[in-house]
């Protein structure tokens, strides 16, 4: 007796450990195919910046190498998805579908799509969860709402029971005899022409090993001295697996149990407790974009309809590149444009400067964040900068805004950070770091620096651009 392939349907879980939609359907028994869709169709405006792309190209070459060792290949096919998964399973016998489910908006209609088109040909859709630790219809207010600040989230969300553990990665894969065509990766061109990776490739190893290797990392490291130290932008106290997480290199389950296991049996509760935290944020984020899929466009608070902002597209520009006159600023979009990545702190600190020392809209840094950030990820990038706009659900309010100096003085001490992405800069004394233009002629001199030519002057003077942030929000409240 022939039996049907069935399909396992690769999207943002690049993985074969705790992959529930892949372990159930090896426990078909029947021969597996996987299959990675590129539809370049969806999903409009955001569609994968160059970071990711970048990244996406060497986690599908990771993935394909782990599958090979199973004996199974990775099937790469472009166009529609639907297209796709239809065609290949007629082409193939398959009668079941595998995925893992995504809460994107148009990765949500993408679903409906399927599970209405594809049982009209004979073939079953199966979803999964397995990129959240709690599905969002699962967490919801006593009035059986939304939720719309972090802490009640949180709460309710602990008072669930513990996540489960993580599914172990298969030992064995059954594969159909003569399997299906595969396009080559390297003629998908993800990859950037004229080559300039270079940054990202120093700084990362995508793929599932290259994850587990960075959550051990961290929890050998810097986790226990991550509650005190994490907002440090000159320490290596964060886990950065934020960029494994979002391409579904690693569960939220591994990265729970691993430190939740730390917690209990080292000397890093604290650390432990702040990094857990952190995966709820994550999930409130994709909380509020099921339920508010227009967030990463509109501001979730309606009167930020009406916020006055300045269209300034050089003044954009500078703080892109970094050239805002602002040390801790512009070392921060130096380093995301060479390494693809930002500290949190800092990614807060430079959407504070656009935002409110700029006024800019927020959506212009979100959309540069989503083009450069190797971990752009349509939910967290959403809410953050809503957040720091003090236009989203639980935002800090408006009038909290950052002082770049005192920033920098407070979480790059020594100047460490500052030194290493903007060189120009590093013979200054650290008092004078973060400040420059209150130097000295002769400490500048000394230094080497001349500022408006190897260093621009600041952009702003931050106390009046403050006073105009306060004003404009001032103006929309009263209009309220």
């Amino acid at each position: 007796m022939t039996l049907h392939p069935v399909l396992h349907w690769f999207r943002q879980d690049l993985r074969l450990g705790d992959n529930p939609a892949l372990s159930a359907a090896i426990a078909t028994g029947r021969p597996v195919i996987p299959l990675f869709v590129l539809d370049e169709r969806t999903p409009g405006r955001w569609a994968p910046g160059g970071a990711s792309r970048w990244w996406l190209h060497q986690s599908l070459a990771a993935l394909a190498e782990s599958l090979q060792k199973l004996g199974v290949p990775l099937v790469l096919r472009r166009g529609r998805a639907t297209d796709v998964l239809l065609g290949l399973a007629q082409e193939t016998g398959a009668d079941t579908v595998f995925w893992t489910r995504c809460y994107e908006p148009h990765a949500a209609r993408l679903e409906t799509e399927l599970a209405a088109t594809l049982p009209r040909h004979g073939i079953e859709c199966r979803r999964f969860g397995g990129n959240l630790l709690h599905e969002p219809e699962a967490i919801a207010t006593a009035d059986d709402q939304p939720f719309r600040v972090f802490t009640p989230f949180w709460r309710a969300c602990s008072r669930r029971p513990e996540p489960k553990a993580p599914l172990p990665p298969p030992e064995r894969m059954p594969r159909v005899p003569d399997p299906p065509r595969s396009e080559r990766l390297e003629d998908w061109r993800l990859l950037p022409v004229p080559d300039w990776a270079g940054g990202l490739r120093g700084s990362w190893t995508p793929g599932e090993a290259g994850a587990g290797a960075r959550l051990a990392a961290f929890i050998d490291g810097a986790l226990a001295r991550y509650g005190r130290q994490r907002n440090r932008m000159d320490l290596a106290a964060t886990s950065k697996l934020s960029p494994h997480l979002h391409h579904g290199e690693i569960s939220p389950r591994q990265c729970w149990h691993a430190v939740s296991g730390a917690m209990a049996s080292g000397p890093a509760p604290t650390g432990a407790e702040a990094f857990l935290r952190e995966l709820g944020w994550r999930e409130f984020s994709y909380h509020l974009l099921h339920h508010f899929p227009t967030l990463p466009e509109q501001p979730f608070r309606p009167e930020f309809q009406d916020f006055p902002w300045l269209k300034d597209q050089a003044a954009l520009a500078r703080w892109q590149h970094g050239r805002t006159g602002y040390p801790i600023v512009d070392a921060a979009m130096r380093e995301l444009w060479h390494t693809g990545w930002m500290h949190n702190r800092a990614r807060m600190v430079t959407a504070s400067f656009l935002i409110k020392d700029l006024l800019a809209p927020w959506q212009d840094g979100e959309a540069w964040f989503w083009d450069t950030l190797v971990d752009a990820d349509l939910a967290n990038n959403a809410a953050s900068w809503q957040w720091v706009a003090g236009c989203g659900a639980d935002a800090a309010p408006y009038f909290r805004i950052f002082n770049p100096v005192l920033q920098g003085r407070k979480f790059d001490p020594k100047g460490d950070h500052v030194r290493r992405w903007l060189p120009e800069l590093a013979r200054l004394p650290t008092p004078d770091l973060h400040a420059p233009w209150q130097a000295s002629a002769l400490t500048l001199s000394e230094a080497g620096v001349r500022l408006g030519e190897d260093y621009p002057h600041p952009m702003v003077e931050h106390a009046d651009a403050r006073r105009r942030a306060l004003a404009a929000y001032d103006q929309i409240r009263r209009s309220g």
